[in-house]
């Protein structure tokens, strides 16, 4: 049974800093790219950054470049996502997701695009 899990979500004040957590189980990670998105309520899911098992490869939304930063940990099928410079926007609930790619690392940003989904950490960036 495939799962994520996300974790690390919570109330920081702006400029603050926060590390989001995405456990995965029931799957190989190989072959696959990890979606970090987030969403308001009345908005439309945002893709947030993606990173790719099979190399690594990663990109970012403009407006979390240089700022956020995705990573894996490939003993624990661990991503995370660490943000700095957190600002009263970055306010959502976020999801990671999962997309099998095969052997072709993919980046893959259209959430219609993902088969498995978290169920989600608020992030509160607030003073």
């Amino acid at each position: 049974q495939v799962q994520l899990v996300e974790s690390g979500g919570g109330l920081v004040q702006p400029g603050g800093s926060l590390r989001l957590s995405c456990a995965t189980s029931g799957f190989l990670l190989d072959g696959y790219v990890i979606g970090w998105f987030r969403q308001v309520p009345g908005k439309e899911r945002e893709a947030v950054s993606c990173i790719t098992t099979s190399d690594e490869s990663t990109t970012y939304a403009d407006f979390v470049k240089g700022r956020f930063t995705i990573s894996r940990d490939k003993a624990t099928n661990t991503v995370y996502l660490q943000m700095n410079s957190l600002k009263p926007e970055d306010t959502a609930v976020y999801h990671c997701a999962a997309a099998f790619t095969g052997r072709q690392p993919v980046l893959i940003t259209q959430p219609e695009e993902y088969d498995y989904w978290g169920q989600g950490t608020q992030v509160t960036v607030s003073s």
